[in-house]
């Protein structure tokens, strides 16, 4: 196989959420484990709807992911191309007007629908001579225009569905052009697939039936229909659609929420595949792995719990070296002492976590104790090791102490304990946890109990 050249095209209209990420991430991997080509197509036809700060958004977060392109360009520039094709195919016969108004459209669909027939157009326009046209353009209806479908057979191969057949008879010749003149996704489409020498589509499944229209429109206009590959689209762990919830599914607000961008592309690279979901260190290991004879049938099930537990693989494999700069951004006190990290990473799912832990540590955090435990805890303040600076030592014999001073062991001891120090029931090891904070600060909370 010739090394494969792929494309992601999104709308600058919002934000990359999991849905959308998850094409480009398959069309990257797929790519560069074949040593391919990636381009970023920016398809910005709808110019009322498509802003330059989304596309910004989106080429931040491609690259926050890793994704880098090869090449990259915007359909809003390449309107002159789209002309000539839309040209081209009239004059074969192959782009016609027509009039109907989106009422009168609707209502041929419920006649069809009522009389047991599928609802494709009737191709009534084509009826029309030049008089027709030219008085229904009296009346001020502008056409749209739709491309004349062969009625025949389209197969092709898919690399994840198998084989697939559309006759093109049953479906409604599509409308490329709308009343405005600008135009719809298709057309656009395949004449910047031509022009990219783009060899394999890989896309969501919902983009199938599409599929047969757009390979008649590349043999009409003279090239070659790429390779397909349709994945199952994205459902929530629940089993339901993700659309109501891409807002908080976005790359942006999982960033914001400290996921790392390998936990997002090790979960969205292996969900509804073979593969076991597990963190990788790089993409060029997902790339290494992917197959598209891994891909199922069955919708991939995005499960956010699976993300945080993929993230915390990833956080609790990173040393302090790997996160000091990170840390800092975070808050300086995280770095102050390269035993902190360790000491809470095991407590982290996502880095945001830190903010809690630089908290207990060094912050003002009220004590989380029980009534019955106030006179034990007032006990403790009273063993506590000597020394300003806790040693390995200190809570082995800080607990020690206690336990032959008052007679309490196990849960009973060290709960009540951890909670007056950390106004936390769990959390990282105490012994560690002693000595970030050191004597001045633990008595600090320990007296807190009694104000």
């Amino acid at each position: 196989m010739t090394a494969p050249i792929v494309r992601f095209a999104p709308s600058p209209t919002g934000r990359l959420h999991v849905g959308n990420v998850r094409t480009a991430l398959i069309n990257w991997l797929f790519a560069k484990g074949q040593g391919g080509t990636f381009i970023l197509r920016i398809d910005d036809t709808d110019t009322e709807r498509s802003t330059a700060a989304f596309e910004r958004g989106i080429r931040e977060d491609l690259a926050w992911l890793g994704l880098d392109w090869d090449e990259s360009f915007s359909q809003s520039d390449r309107f002159a191309e789209y002309d000539k094709a839309a040209e081209t195919l009239k004059a074969m016969g192959l782009l016609y007007p027509a009039y109907e108004t989106a009422d009168e459209l609707e209502r041929k669909r419920k006649i069809a629908l009522s009389r047991g027939r599928p609802p494709v157009y009737d191709r009534a326009a084509l009826n029309l001579n030049d008089a027709g046209r030219a008085a229904l353009e009296a009346e001020g209806r502008k056409p749209h225009w739709r491309f004349k479908l062969s009625g025949e057979r389209v197969d092709w191969d898919d690399l994840v569905r198998g084989p697939q057949s559309i006759d093109t008879s049953s479906l409604s010749d599509p409308i490329l052009i709308r009343e405005d003149g600008s135009y719809l996704y298709t057309l656009p489409s395949v004449v910047d697939d031509i022009f990219a020498d783009i060899t394999h589509v890989v896309r969501g499944e919902d983009h199938v039936t599409n599929s047969g229209a757009q390979i008649e429109i590349f043999r009409a206009l003279g090239g070659h229909a790429p390779a397909m590959a349709h994945t199952p689209l994205l459902i929530g762990a629940d089993g339901q659609g993700l659309s109501k919830r891409l807002g908080s599914l976005s790359i942006q607000q999982l960033a914001a929420d400290g996921f790392e961008p390998m936990a997002i592309a090790s979960l969205l690279a292996k969900i509804g595949t073979s593969d076991n979901v597990e963190a990788r260190d790089s993409l060029e290991a997902l790339a290494g792995e992917f197959d598209f004879a891994k891909i199922g049938r069955s919708p991939a099930r995005f499960d956010e719990a699976e993300l945080r537990n993929v993230n915390s693989q990833i956080l609790h494999g990173l040393s302090f070296e790997a996160m000091k700069t990170r840390l800092a951004v975070i808050d300086s006190r995280a770095t102050a002492d390269p035993r902190f990290w360790e000491t809470v990473r095991e407590n982290c799912e996502t880095l945001n976590d830190v903010v809690e832990w630089v908290g207990v540590v060094y912050g003002d955090v009220p004590p989380l104790v029980e009534d019955e435990d106030r006179d034990f805890i007032a006990n403790a303040a009273q063993h506590l090791p000597e020394g300003l600076e806790f040693g390995e030592g200190a809570w082995q014999a800080w607990t020690l102490a206690l336990k032959e001073a008052t007679g309490r062991k196990g849960k009973a001891l060290f709960k009540p304990l951890r909670m007056a120090v950390t106004g936390r029931d769990h959390g990282p090891d105490m012994a560690a946890i002693l000595m970030l904070m050191g004597r001045s600060k633990v008595e600090e909370r320990l007296a807190a109990v009694y104000v």
